[in-house]
């Protein structure tokens, strides 16, 4: 038999059962169509996180400075330093941050108000830094302000708070100019800050935050332990190896620097993770498919016992019969993988649409969608073919008589 004789015979053979036909495809469409929109999606999702990359947390860096190993000597990172870092190209804000007391928060009071039901007294972190800090950590200022360059240059005994600190201590409005006591020293509640877009310091939100300055002369607080930047977008892996560099020349393998994970990678994880995830989804659905496709071709093997004893009597060889059977169930999974491939498409560029992304449709899925879906077909008809192929034209006839 001629290979075009073959092909003949076995789309006579899908065509002759219809509605047989379709309900054993299903499951093949469903795997296909599952597969092909568990990696479209994957793959749309992934570029649309690296697209749409939240671009205040891919920008933080943080450079922790250690102690000086020689503590008469002078710091690993001055406060001075901040400006040769400020000058590199893709910083887009710094700040130098100390801690008043790293082993322990200080004790902090407010006012001495007459009011029973409020704690006045609170152990707070105190903090100090460079005016900087609300542009650095993207944090609004929900009252009042923070403070400028004059009153740093000033020395002025003023203070930020965080928002817990406020709510802790009790200041709710700063109109009337309160006064909070770090240690006994007085200082002067100018602003209380808000939300911080950046997280690079979870600190702050419940901190007393004052002038490097004034920390230096009023508390005694030292070199800057936390330089916090915010880069351009796609700048932060390039700063965060130059960063040390320029805060300490000479020891720049001491600082630590912390750097936000690049979005190429987040996004390659995000694909893997849905991938291994979905596609477990799609092989169940592909097997449960070839496992349909294996029942229903050797049914219809058994209704055409008769027809194979009398393809065998006429000269049909046993691998004639095989290949008939073998492309019958290939159709069968070759039309199933090409309607599931056309659906997922489908699906993929309906939901890209709906969420405003833009779809991301690999070639190759398109391509070996329809093969897969073939392949299934072919396995799932391996054992009917050989099985029908193993069959005597006499048995094979006797057979179809009897049936």
């Amino acid at each position: 038999m001629r290979l075009i004789d073959l092909l003949d015979e076995a789309l006579a053979g899908v065509a002759s059962r219809p509605v047989r036909t379709a309900l054993t495809m299903l499951g093949t469409v469903i795997g296909i169509t599952t597969l092909v929109i568990t990696l479209g999606a994957a793959a749309t999702a992934g570029n649309q996180i690296a697209g749409r990359f939240d671009a205040v947390s891919a920008t933080g860096v943080t450079v922790t400075v250690p102690a000086a190993p020689n503590p008469s000597g002078p710091p690993l990172v001055s406060w001075a330093g901040l400006a040769d870092l400020v000058r590199l190209n893709g910083v887009h804000a710094a700040a130098s941050v100390a801690e008043l007391d790293p082993g322990g928060n200080p004790a902090v009071r407010a006012n001495e108000l007459h009011d029973p039901n409020t704690v006045t007294d609170r152990a707070l972190p105190v903090v100090a830094t460079t005016a900087g800090l609300p542009e650095v950590v993207g944090a609004s200022v929900a009252q009042g302000r923070f403070f400028d360059e004059g009153h740093v240059t000033r020395h002025d005994r003023v203070a930020v708070l965080g928002a817990t600190a406020a709510k802790l201590l009790g200041v709710t409005r700063i109109d009337d100019q309160p006064a909070v006591f770090v240690n006994d020293q007085a200082f002067t509640v100018i602003g209380v800050l808000g939300s911080s877009g950046l997280d690079l310091d979870h600190a702050l939100d419940a901190s007393v935050i004052l002038p490097y300055t004034t920390a230096a002369d009023r508390l005694k607080v030292g070199a800057p332990t936390k330089v916090l930047i915010r880069t351009d977008l796609g700048a932060a892996p390039l700063i965060a190896q130059q960063a040390p560099i320029a805060l300490s020349p000479n020891d720049h393998g001491s600082l630590r620097v912390v750097a936000p994970p690049d979005p190429s990678t987040l996004r390659g994880g995000v694909e893997h993770d849905v991938n291994g995830l979905f596609v477990v989804l799609g092989l169940v659905s592909l097997v449960v498919g070839a496992i349909g496709i294996a029942n229903v071709t050797l049914v219809t093997m058994m209704e055409r016992i008769g027809e194979i004893g009398l393809r065998r009597s006429l000269g049909a060889r046993r691998r004639h019969i095989a290949a008939q059977f073998l492309l019958e169930s290939g159709a069968v999974g070759l039309i199933g993988g090409v309607i599931g491939n056309s659906a997922g498409i489908v699906a993929v560029v309906v939901i890209s649409v709906l969420n405003g992304w833009t779809p991301v449709l690999d070639l190759s899925l398109a391509v070996g969608a329809p093969v897969a879906g073939a392949i299934v077909g072919l396995v799932a008809g391996l054992y009917p073919a050989l099985r029908a192929a193993r069959m005597e034209p006499v048995d094979a006839l006797r057979g179809g008589m009897t049936a």
